[in-house]
């Protein structure tokens, strides 16, 4: 029995479906891309011009039948070919948060402008971690051209790692050029197509507008057959209705739409059902990512989502602490478990800090232990002996000598998460004599541990030597003489 949480009802969530189609007609949905407004004008929708763009006012019955057309469960593979993460059902997997403009920097304590120094060592831990199942373009490296930073940030995870990415960029040619580096990763457009690596967030503006590059982004994933997850971000108060409910029907209405663009540009095209909202801190004018409400839209957005068949995704664990602390873990355990509970297909977000704008290698490490014990969690209670007990005190009578059992030593792995060193569980005394370290002072040296025991995953000589000359090739265009954040290329042949 897999343990989950649910906050709404099927009245409620059909209710919630019931006003989302509302707003597709009226108000309708403002499109700012003409490809995009073209398809839903030629397949029915009544679409008002404007001078950027216009309004599509979407029928109900054309976004239902784009939703016949979602698949309702895809892979996406590792760099071997294998499939690593399934989006679908109540499948469960957590990436890095993704495009953070700071670092805390372990030394200072201090935020700094990311480099791609940092994300190639964020990449590293990530990838020692069994924890996250993907990677993600974590951070906006300030080292890197800007006009070729989201290819770079995608480059640099390619080249360290092995698992399938969560990434997405700023702008269609950067978005292009990304599925381009892909193609010659995966070995051409087919490989790509039929073992897609990456997933790309694809972001509505609130309230209800798709901008030109995110409805043609839409379109070239749709074509390209690369995942696209739908990042819904409903601002509760400000940029929504200031009611959960409220910016959960907001929420639905600009994924159904999008939804819609992107079948009809290529029915049976993967997307995903996801999100980034939150609450609107009506006394600071922040949003408050770590805040309880701000998991609960995600939790009855994922609920809606799944209702229609369709894989999830959310940006959780993250949150709102400056530094590591203990703001800072509560409110990552408690998105953990949440998210996980929700049986969301991806969770992004661990690692974050200061409103999503911050990345703490040493929080990533200490957020994968929250994940363990939210995968724990998930796993629930199995009868994994003939009996539950009495067998054991059949053998042992009142002595309670369990230790001595060869079911706890069997069983024991199976039964416990075992967490690093991150989490201390020595005595008072032990942890004094180790000079009192705290959990900063742990993930610190669990961070150096990984980067010491990393090795670069192998990469066939002939197809490294290509994703190097291409990467060099628009370094060489932006103006920039080197690649930062990668070690010299291996000569020898990979496997």
């Amino acid at each position: 029995m897999q343990p989950k949480i649910e906050l709404l009802d099927n009245q409620f969530i059909e209710r919630i479906l019931g006003e989302a189609f509302e707003l597709l007609e009226r108000p309708g949905i403002k499109v700012q891309a003409p490809a995009a407004l073209e398809l839903l004008a030629s397949s029915g929708a009544r679409v008002e011009r404007e001078a950027e763009g216009g309004v599509a006012h979407i029928s109900e019955a054309l976004a239902r039948r784009a939703l016949q057309t979602v698949p309702h469960e895809f892979f996406v593979y590792d760099r071997t070919g294998k499939p690593a993460v399934h989006y679908g059902g109540n499948h469960v997997h957590f990436d890095p948060g993704s495009s953070c403009v700071y670092l805390l920097d372990p030394e200072t304590r201090e935020h700094r402008p990311a480099k791609a120094a940092d994300l190639a060592r964020l990449a590293q831990v990530a990838e020692m971690l069994p924890q996250y199942a993907a990677q993600s373009t974590s951070m906006v490296c300030s080292d890197v051209a800007a006009e070729i930073g989201d290819l770079y940030r995608l480059f640099l995870v390619l080249w360290h790692s092995n698992k399938p990415i969560v990434t997405g960029g700023f702008s269609a040619a950067g978005g292009k050029r990304m599925m381009d580096l892909l193609a010659v990763e995966a070995g051409g457009r087919q490989q790509l197509r039929q073992r897609p690596r990456a997933v790309f967030d694809v972001c509505p503006s609130p309230p209800l507008t798709w901008t030109e590059f995110a409805g043609q982004s839409l379109i070239d994933l749709a074509r390209a057959g690369v995942p696209a997850e739908i990042i819904s971000m409903p601002l509760a108060g400000a940029a929504a209705p200031v009611t959960l409910a409220g910016s959960v029907v907001q929420h639905a209405a600009e994924c159904l739409s999008g939804i819609t663009i992107h079948q009809l540009a290529a029915p049976g095209a993967p997307v995903v059902w996801g999100g980034a909202p939150a609450i609107f801190d009506m006394r600071t004018g922040n949003t408050p990512m770590g805040a309880v409400e701000t998991a609960m839209i995600d939790i009855a957005y994922a609920q809606v989502g799944k209702r229609l068949g369709l894989p999830t995704h959310t940006y959780l664990v993250g949150g709102d602490a400056k530094t590591v602390d203990a703001q800072a873990g509560m409110e990552a355990g408690m998105a953990a478990v949440l998210g996980a509970l929700a049986g969301i297909n991806m969770i992004s977000g661990a690692g974050m800090l200061n409103f999503l704008a911050a990345m703490s290698i040493e929080k990533l490490v200490i957020d994968a232990e929250a994940i363990g014990y939210a995968q724990r969690l998930l796993a629930g209670i199995e009868a994994r002996t003939p009996t539950l007990a009495t067998e054991m005190f059949a053998a042992l009578g009142h002595s309670g000598d369990f230790l001595k059992l060869k079911e706890t030593r069997q069983l024991f792995r199976s039964e416990q998460y075992l967490p690093s060193a991150v989490i201390d569980r020595d005595s008072l005394r032990a942890w004094q004599e180790a000079g009192s370290p705290s959990a900063f002072d742990r993930a610190r040296a669990r961070v150096n541990e990984l980067v010491a025991a990393y090795r670069r995953p192998a990469m066939r000589e002939a197809r490294e030597r290509e994703l190097h000359s291409f990467m060099e090739a628009e370094a060489r265009r932006a103006g920039m003489p080197q690649l930062p954040g990668i070690e010299e290329r291996v000569e020898a042949s990979a496997v």
